[in-house]
């Protein structure tokens, strides 16, 4: 079967997260214009819980490409409605 998933997680960095705690995924890099900041580039991965990862832009697309696959997506169900 086509874009079966082989397991509900997901590595992000150096964490196994679990696709379900995910809230929302940036389409955007971070960018505070803090001297300081460590994370000027990167793109957050905001999970339950006010926590937050944080990766590259090609870890953003993984995360994004295997909740299609988890949740589904509408333009491979073939349904009218989508």
């Amino acid at each position: 079967m086509a874009g079966r998933m082989d397991s509900p997680l997901i590595l992000i960095d150096d964490k196994h997260v679990p696709l379900y705690r995910i809230v929302w995924v940036a389409d955007l890099p971070h960018w505070c214009g803090d001297k300081d900041c460590e994370r000027e580039g990167e793109y957050e991965i905001r999970l339950d819980v006010e926590e937050s990862v944080w990766t590259s832009l090609r870890g953003r697309d993984q995360v994004l490409e295997s909740l299609k696959k988890w949740c589904g997506d509408p333009e491979d169900d073939h349904d009218p409605l989508f």
